[in-house]
């Protein structure tokens, strides 16, 4: 279904290829991680949810508040944020540098969070400059995460110092 999403899309094979894009696996079984304030329900696969909370709790005991603002994501609800993207007149060359594309994404596999702190913008690069970000940076490994789009990174996103995948 990704392969057919992608080229939806008319998104080159090729570039898949060069940017080393893998082809992430849609979770079959999720649970319940929280609740956002909104009401949004956010799932993630038990381990990564478990290690989510451990992770959350230690860097609370530590001043640091973590918020979760994405988890799973499915494959229809990626190729709908691209179409959107598309309406509202982006070009697919730079949707592609923020987003990966269906069946391409760290979110399918229900390991994948993106986080935000009550004191800045939620999915700004700022976000490197909090002091969550410097707590997640030294303390993330031990909870089996680590942030998957640094400056540079050879799959050719931004760099994303919010996204970070639990590595199981």
């Amino acid at each position: 279904m990704a392969i057919s999403q992608a080229a939806s899309f008319s998104i080159p094979p090729q570039l898949l290829e060069q940017r080393g894009l893998q082809l992430q696996q849609e979770a079959t079984e999720l649970v319940l991680a929280e609740t956002g304030a909104d009401g949004w329900q956010y799932l993630l696969t038990p381990a990564a949810r478990l290690a989510w909370q451990a992770m959350k709790q230690a860097a609370s005991q530590d001043g640091i508040a973590l918020l979760m603002i994405s988890a799973f994501r499915s494959i229809a609800r990626q190729t709908g944020i691209i179409s959107d993207k598309l309406a509202q007149g982006q070009q697919l060359q730079d949707i592609l540098r923020v987003c990966a594309p269906p069946g391409y994404s760290e979110h399918h596999t229900g390991r994948a969070i993106d986080i935000a702190t009550p004191e800045d913008p939620e999915l700004e690069i700022s976000f490197d400059t909090t002091a969550a970000f410097a707590w997640l940076q030294n303390n993330a490994g031990r909870f089996g995460f680590q942030m998957s789009y640094p400056p540079g990174n050879s799959s050719g996103f931004q760099y994303e110092p919010w996204h970070w995948c639990f590595q199981s």
